[in-house]
């Protein structure tokens, strides 16, 4: 705008010279920016009439300093969002209210493979056991106290390991003399029945079936002959 009216603050004669209004009083650019532009809300420093003004709720911005306060990229002309006063662009405001993996901490975006346990959520290479540190996947896991176990580390760390074929108990098996078995590894030392359920008897620290025990190991009664297993 140009006038023949003088700055209302340095007097400066405005005749032909640039200049604004500010509550319909003229004022040199000089003056305006010392007394009545607006400070920007990223540097500090007053917004001239000579560069843009960006203004949000009550704020202002130079155009070069209204970017993300992230990642910093300008938002002049990008679609933002505001969080905590803070302007950021799409990305990082996505980022920011992402939930945050329980292994790496680093956020769960939109759209990407994540694992939910116990009020928790991991991404899905960062949920891994404990152990081996391979990622579970969509194998079965078992958890003590706070770690996670696929279920072979489980059973080779925690598991009862059978008396006789030394493999991992993984569920049943037998208890006998204070030792574990596997079911079908529990049997007539003679025959190899299985004797999970059935009658059995112990003969010098060796389990036998009820037959077995009558045909090899009972004594013979010497009247009848037949076994005495009483």
């Amino acid at each position: 705008m140009a006038d023949s009216s003088n700055c209302f603050y340095c007097r400066e004669d405005l005749g032909g010279k640039r200049f604004v209004r500010n509550e319909g009083r003229p004022v040199c650019v000089r003056c305006h920016t010392k007394f009545c532009a607006n400070n920007c809300a990223e540097c500090h420093r007053p917004i001239s009439v000579e560069t843009k003004e960006l203004s949000h709720k009550g704020r202002y911005w130079h155009e070069e300093c209204f970017r993300c306060a992230k990642c910093y990229k300008p938002l002049a002309k990008e679609p933002f969002s505001t969080k905590d006063d803070r302007i950021m662009c799409g990305k990082c405001c996505s980022r920011e209210d992402a939930q945050r993996c329980h292994g790496c901490y680093k956020p769960i975006l939109p759209g990407i493979e994540s694992v939910e346990y116990k009020g928790n959520s991991w991404h899905d290479e960062c949920f891994t056991c404990f152990n081996c540190k391979r990622p579970i996947g969509s194998q079965s896991f078992l958890s003590k106290g706070s770690d996670i176990y696929c279920s072979p580390c489980y059973d080779k760390k925690f598991a009862k390991h059978c008396v006789s074929c030394k493999k991992p108990i993984t569920s049943g098996g037998v208890n006998y003399q204070d030792q574990p078995w596997h079911s079908h590894c529990f049997v007539c030392s003679s025959c190899s029945k299985p004797l999970a359920g059935s009658s059995f008897t112990n003969h010098q620290d060796q389990a036998f079936c009820v037959d077995c025990y009558k045909n090899c190991v009972a004594k013979k009664c010497s009247g009848c002959q037949n076994p005495i297993t009483g």
